[in-house]
Parts: structure tokens; sequence; C-alpha cells
């Protein structure tokens, strides 16, 4: 699947550098029966409906150059929310000092989950503070990092 991800952004990168947006990342996944490739855009001060929608009208004619992709799937393109998944190297520097939920394959300490301020990632190490306590995790063993949102 890492190719079909590699293939949409080599394709976006114009479309998105063209609307004033960057790749904030790409998905292809399967949902339940259904298949989705997903473009993340973003710009400094958050993209817009129209930003979606003007890069989803340029790109989606261009999908057709996928032809290594098999089944039938969903094309979207959106922000990538206020508690967006860390994903690249870039987006754990870009959050650093932020609070941050971690979702583990498995327990640490008896917990599935670790919330905690972001102190450092380096070659695929997460650092965290969790109230005072740092606590270091590799990446790997981690099913999801997301940006903390508090209500």
């Amino acid at each position: 699947m890492a190719k079909i991800d590699e293939a949409l952004e080599k394709l976006a990168m114009d479309v998105c550098e063209r609307h004033g947006v960057y790749i904030y990342n790409t998905e292809y996944k399967k949902e339940g029966s259904e298949y989705f490739l997903r473009l993340f855009i973003d710009k400094d001060g958050g993209v817009t409906i129209e930003d979606c929608e003007n890069v989803s009208r340029e790109i989606s004619p261009l999908l057709d150059d996928l032809t290594f992709i098999k089944e039938a799937y969903i094309f979207e393109v959106s922000s990538p929310g206020i508690d967006r998944a860390l994903v690249r190297d870039w987006h754990f520097e870009k959050v650093m000092g932020e609070e941050i939920d971690i979702k583990l394959f498995a327990p640490i300490d008896g917990s599935r989950e670790i919330s905690g301020i972001l102190k450092g990632y380096n070659d695929g190490i997460i650092t965290v503070d969790v109230n005072g306590k740092e606590i270091t995790i590799e990446k790997s063993k981690a099913a999801s990092v997301r940006l903390a949102f508090k209500f």
C-alpha cells in the first residue's frame, strides 16, 4: 500500500503547490468493505473546504494514471484535522512541546493509552512527559499517535 501512497503524493505535489497548500499525508486503506484513497492537505492558517474541493477537482481526473490500483476506491481530500495523526518525522518536529495521545498495540505498565507532552522524537523513538515522568516509546509499538484535542 505504500506504493499507492507514494504515487498519490507524486501525482498531487504540483497540484497542491499551485493551490498554495502542502501535502500533510496520504493514505490508502480498507475500511469495512470499502477502500479509501485519502489526501490530507494543510497550509498556514488551515485549509478551507474550497481548498479541498479545488485540489480534489484537479486531481480526480489524474487518478486514472494510477492503473495499478485494482480495487474500486473512494477518493477524499481533507484537512488532517485538529487531532491530526502524527505519522511522518516532520509531524513530530512541528508539534514539539504539545500534548499528544498515543494508542499502543500492547500495554505498557497496564495501559494501552498514553497522553503527555512531546519532549523528543529521534530515529523512531518518541519521548513524552507524563505527569513529570519521561517515557520513551518506539513509534513501531504505537497503533496511532495524534495531537491531543481537549474540549
